[in-house]
């Protein structure tokens, strides 16, 4: 999230000649006052990689975002409420890399040997736009929805894995309500870690050791109510559940 935890009218509303190179300017603004504060940047974050997601938000790319270490939501530690203002959660795949990563040109092949661990993660969006309505330069300026993230506690090198098959179940209170693999993020979670590395480059930047990549949602994201008991479990990388 950036700035006061209030819903507005997305930007493009009275800014109507917002486009996307603006709106990374305004996420790169918002990442410099993060550091400022003493967040330390810990990776990139993509958003709307699923195609069916991109068709119900009207939206016909991917984008990305920053992560930082304020936005970890330790095991066991309940979602903050306070905080947000209508959160909402979705099962992701995690790479942690074990080199720097950086574009133009990587392929998903090049991009899958950068990683060093992959696992299951939960994350938490909450848009600052009401309604969750708005354009794809909106989403970027406000940094992809971005408010928390858990990572799962099994992690694996990613050759010894399908990607593309490795399921997520979602539950909440005790109901899977929905399920995906991997293939739901842009055919394979690995394209959207190439994609991540190429879109950085653009900027002059590369995806470095170490950083987390959330590769995006495999499934719907569903309302985080409290006291309400939410989980994701992976096929291959264990369970984790949201304290709500």
């Amino acid at each position: 999230m950036l700035g006061t935890v209030s819903e507005r009218a997305p930007l493009s509303a009275g800014w109507p000649e917002l486009d996307v190179d603006t709106a990374y300017a305004i996420q790169d603004e918002a990442l410099r006052q993060r550091r400022a504060r003493g967040e330390t940047l810990i990776g990139v974050k993509l958003g709307l990689t699923s195609r069916a997601k991109q068709q119900r938000m009207g939206i016909d790319a991917p984008l990305l975002a920053w992560l930082t270490d304020a936005m970890v939501l330790p095991a066991g530690a309940p979602v903050p409420h306070d905080a947000l203002i209508h959160p909402r959660a979705e099962p992701e795949l995690v790479f942690v890399l074990g080199r720097r990563l950086a574009g133009p040109g990587v392929t998903a092949a090049t991009a899958l040997s950068a990683v060093d661990r992959v696992y299951g993660g939960i994350e938490v969006i909450d848009s600052r736009y009401a309604d969750y309505r708005f354009t794809l330069p909106d989403a970027v300026a406000d940094n992809g929805s971005s408010a928390y993230f858990s990572v799962g506690p099994v992690g694996v090198e990613p050759a010894s894995l399908d990607l593309s098959l490795e399921a997520a179940l979602l539950e909440v209170d005790g109901q899977i309500v929905d399920t995906a693999t991997g293939a739901a993020v842009q055919g394979h979670p690995a394209e959207a870690l190439a994609l991540a590395a190429n879109t950085l480059a653009a900027r002059g930047l590369a995806l470095e050791p170490g950083w987390l990549v959330l590769t995006g949602g495999m499934t719907d994201a569903v309302p985080v109510r409290p006291g309400s008991r939410l989980a994701a479990h992976f096929s291959h990388l264990g369970s984790l559940t949201l304290a709500t």
